[in-house]
């Protein structure tokens, strides 16, 4: 049996479409379908449902797509061994990271990344949802929050830190009530913006300083809303405070254009602290262009320490 219709029965698999595979392999979509039909008369079986505007696998193709998957794996990371990539790495690098976290930060990062390893080839997915690195075929997947599944590897990029603020055209107009403000419970008394996600509206924690617990803030605000981006524009217009990761408001922190509250005190937008980290399949180690990848990318955010930490200098 050859390779090919292999390779190709995954696409078909990922992406759900036999358009939408013919499109990553740069295939006539007649192409695909051809190699479909001859994988599915060799097996004797059905992989397939065919629907007008997408395919799903069938319980035998569902266990053949694990199993393809595992091998055609192995038998990459064989021949990039054999080939000495152990040394000078290559091949093609699948990436899948939240919308807001790849788009701020991973772009000048993958950029270096090639430049010291040209002959690495980086695909770079963006979602919010939840991605399983093994169903889906990712060789690396950033997540943010906490981690469950122990069936998987991963290596924490950097700790999440949060960043209570707002801009100075909102403090001015509540300023009488700002001065005096020590307490997260106060935060009931102003327009707090506030993430609304599947789960519903996102309350603030907060803790002090070397304290152990969270506090819950049922905060409120005339703005919801399940795209940060949009919270962090209502704030940056002067509508309200926000609480959001630093890594997503840093820039505007160090212009000026945001100024962090109650900095002596922890947020969260759970009980419990979370992290920034890198999710992997076990098998993937074995791969030189993810293990340097991996390393790159921790000397390039710097776990403990990482830039967008930097808390902005006073002016003279």
């Amino acid at each position: 049996m050859s390779i090919k219709p292999l390779r190709v029965f995954l696409s078909v698999a990922k992406t759900g479409s036999f358009v939408a595979a013919a499109r990553e392999l740069e295939l006539p979509p007649s192409s695909v379908s051809r190699y479909i039909s001859s994988l599915e008369e060799e097996l004797g079986q059905r992989l397939f449902y065919r629907h007008t505007r997408a395919v799903k696998l069938t319980e035998v193709g569902d266990y053949y797509f694990a199993e393809v998957r595992e091998a055609l794996t192995s038998l990459d990371l064989a021949t990039e061994q054999v080939k000495g990539s152990l040394l000078t790495p290559q091949g093609n690098l699948n990436i899948n990271a939240p919308v807001s976290f790849g788009r701020l930060h991973l772009s000048q990062l993958i950029c270096q990344f090639q430049q010291r390893y040209p002959d690495i080839n980086v695909e770079l997915m963006l979602t919010d949802a939840y991605v399983d690195p093994v169903a889906n075929g990712s060789d690396i997947v950033i997540r943010i929050g906490g981690f469950e599944d122990s069936s998987l590897n991963y290596q924490t990029i950097a700790d999440e830190q949060f960043v209570l603020c707002a801009a100075p055209s909102y403090l001015e107009t509540i300023k009488e009530h700002t001065k005096n403000l020590s307490q997260p419970k106060q935060l009931l008394d102003f327009n707090c913006l506030v993430y609304k996600g599947n789960n519903g509206r996102r309350n603030w924690f907060f803790r002090q300083e070397g304290k152990p617990a969270f506090e819950c803030i049922e905060v409120t605000g005339n703005l919801c809303s399940n795209n940060a981006d949009i919270l962090v524009q209502a704030a940056l217009a002067g509508q309200g405070i926000i609480l959001f990761p630093r890594w997503l408001v840093f820039q505007y922190l160090a212009t000026g254009e945001l100024v962090a509250l109650l900095e002596s005190w922890e947020g969260s937008e759970r009980d419990t602290p979370q992290s920034i980290y890198a999710l992997y399949p076990g098998n993937r180690m074995k791969s030189s262009k993810v293990l340097y990848f991996l390393e790159f990318m921790s000397e390039f955010f710097g776990h403990s320490d990482p830039y967008w930490g930097k808390r902005p200098q006073p002016t003279a």
